[in-house]
């Protein structure tokens, strides 16, 4: 009898068949049996995969042994009166590509599957609604940044820290510092005891309130108060609202919802410049306008954000792994457009998690961090989401972000024209940002950072250059600023939003909330040495050495991601496990000695007959091997 692994302890039984199920089509007991080593084959390499498959949890059954794991899952999670909806989603689930040939699906259950095809951005309201009040929030965010940005013309001056530029640093850096000190790795337990509406709901408290103390302020220790309890509420939140549109969102589109919070952050950065040019000229207290100005929607947006608590769904995954099936099925009902997608997501989303499940057995609530270092599967990810992570501040975006202003300044400019190029920055940066929208679904997040790269380190040499040139030169501060605008161009639609993306989607659900904490936590904490030494590295270095060093990190950052990222687009969730067992060097190996030759042969001397053997195997999973090739 052929039989799916289930987790130790477990009171789920849809992996197992009782022994009513009696599988005619499987009467060789052999063929039985090379089913049944085939998914404990599977369960393993979702920790160590050297084969490179991606496996689905019901390839090799026959239909009466999946019917059998329906019945037995509408037993055991309380779906007795949608049984048959159970079996076609499990015939589905099986078969995903090829539903056509299904005879059991209905018309109706064909249409919509035929639509989420053809027509890909047909989603329900509920999940655009959850996406955009969930993202929106992340302007505020960028907003602050830019306020900074504006206010390091004045603030340091008022308070008599001028001259010392680690002091300057640390105020601007203040909500990196809590973020990477405390706040992210606060995600797992709030999340684990209020689940993601909560936490969103709860973390916008504190990116109300000390965005307005920060006008009020009388001395830099208040201003860096402020600030603190501003990266409280931002750590939480940026962490969490990735996983929140991970969770919900169908893979064919899940970049690009996600980076909606990084959108969103675009054009906080955006109205951030436009608010510092109008309260320029209101005297010695324009910066405490610039940065109390994102109080003004902030407000609102709390009030929106109190919306998500009752109207928004919860995540579907979270629900499931509370074991909270029915309201799990509901939410699913809310977020996709009829009732076969719905249960087709989350029967498959179980029988992968509960061969997840089984693959981390022994884990504990309190054991999960550590598993992130010695669970193989789990340390990959983790060092994938760190490289991600660590080279958007190894390309220097944040240095803009805070100190364009100051740059610019350095060049020559007089404050009202620093804010008018720091202006065109914000605008860049927004414009840019949504070609993402369709490129990183379908281009891929890792091609988009290996592109991307080598263009933004170009552009860095290119802008430190233009400090050699004669200060009189009526050409030399505008070049710079389009040497700037442009590496902002490449930045955004890659480096911009796929690291948070990219390590929503890397973690199983077992260690998400833990994993992507830490990620974010590296994000800021270097984010924090970035904004803590530029000061002194711009005083030290001269901006033509600053701009030559961030350079060269673009660099290392292209070879990071190289050896040590695979692609994660258009695969669920759950497949990305098998994914992330691939060993380091099974996959550094393809790339240098397969995938990089055939880039050369394709691309320099354009061989339109170059053949790229595509490093992962699809088993009964969704997706054409094309897109893979594509991919690697």
């Amino acid at each position: 009898m052929a039989t799916l692994p289930h987790s130790a302890g477990s009171d789920s039984s849809v992996h197992r068949l009782t022994n009513d199920a009696k599988p005619e089509k499987f009467s060789e007991i052999g063929h039985v049996e090379d089913v049944e080593a085939s998914h404990r084959q599977h369960v393993v390499a979702r920790n160590r995969n050297i084969s490179a498959k991606i496996q689905n949890p019901l390839y090799g059954l026959s239909k009466e042994n999946l019917f059998g794991l329906a019945d037995q899952f509408c037993n055991d999670k309380g779906f007795d009166d949608k049984k048959d909806l159970f079996q076609r989603a499990a015939l589905l689930s099986q078969k995903p590509d090829d539903f056509e040939s299904i005879p059991e699906l209905t018309e109706d259950d064909r249409f919509w599957l035929r639509r989420e095809r053809t027509n890909k951005w047909d989603q329900t309201r509920a999940l655009y609604f959850l996406v955009i009040v969930c993202s929106i929030g992340s302007a505020i965010q960028g907003w602050d940044n830019t306020g900074a940005n504006g206010a390091n013309l004045s603030f340091p001056v008022e308070f008599g820290i001028a001259h010392n530029t680690w002091l300057v640093g640390m105020v601007n850096a203040a909500p990196s510092i809590t973020v990477g000190a405390i706040s992210a790795m606060l995600t797992d337990p709030i999340n684990h005891y209020i689940g993601r509406r909560g936490t969103i709901f709860v973390t916008g408290l504190f990116c109300v309130f000390p965005v307005l103390g920060q006008a009020f302020t009388r001395n830099w220790q208040e201003l860096f108060a402020c600030r603190v309890l501003l990266g409280f509420g931002m750590g939480m939140k940026i962490t969490t609202i990735p996983i929140m549109t991970a969770e919900t969102a169908p893979a064919r589109i899940r970049g690009a919802l996600v980076m909606s919070f990084q959108l969103w952050v675009a054009f906080g950065i955006f109205f951030g410049f436009c608010s510092n040019l109008v309260f320029m000229n209101v005297g010695k207290n324009a910066w405490r306008i610039q940065l109390a100005a994102a109080f003004v929607p902030a407000v609102p947006l709390l009030l929106l954000k109190s919306n998500l608590v009752w109207f928004c769904p919860e995540s579907p995954r979270w629900l499931m792994k509370k074991d909270r099936y029915p309201k799990a099925f509901r939410s699913l009902m809310r977020l996709r457009k009829s009732e076969i997608q719905a249960a087709r997501d989350m029967f498959y989303a179980h029988c992968q998690l509960e061969e997840e499940r089984e693959a981390f057995k022994g884990t504990t609530y309190f054991s999960r961090f550590g598993d992130l270092f010695t669970k193989p599967r789990l340390r990959r990810a983790n060092l994938a989401s760190w490289v991600v992570m660590i080279s958007q501040q190894l390309c220097g975006i944040n240095i803009m972000s805070f100190y364009s202003s100051t740059i610019f300044a350095e060049a020559g400019y007089n404050p009202k024209q620093c804010l008018l190029a720091s202006f065109g920055f914000g605008l860049v940066n927004t414009i840019f940002a949504i070609p993402a929208i369709y490129t990183i679904d379908t281009f891929g997040r890792r091609n988009l950072l290996l592109f991307t790269f080598p263009c933004m380190s170009l552009c860095l040499f290119w802008a430190g250059s233009m400090f050699f040139m004669d200060t009189g030169n009526a050409a030399r501060v505008p070049i710079l600023a389009l040497a700037i605008y442009l590496f902002t161009a490449f930045y955004s639609p890659g480096m911009g939003p796929v690291p948070f993306v990219y390590a929503a989607e890397s973690y199983p659900l077992t260690h998400r909330e833990i994993g992507m904490s830490w990620a974010v936590q590296q994000n800021n904490m270097w984010a924090a040495v970035l904004g803590l030494t530029f000061p002194s590295m711009l005083a030290a270095m001269k901006p033509f050495g600053a701009f030559y060093f961030y350079a060269g990190t673009n660099i290392l950052a292209w070879v990071l991601i190289f050896f040590f990222t695979p692609e994660t687009a258009r695969r669920t969730l759950e497949e990305l496990d098998y994914v992330f067992a691939v060993p380091v060097a099974t996959f550094a190996k393809y790339q240098s000695t397969v995938w990089l030759p055939w880039f050369i042969k394709r691309w320099v001397f354009w061989q339109k007959n170059a053949h790229l053997e595509p490093l992962y195997k699809l088993e009964g999973v969704a997706g054409e091997r094309t897109e893979v090739e594509r991919f690697h």
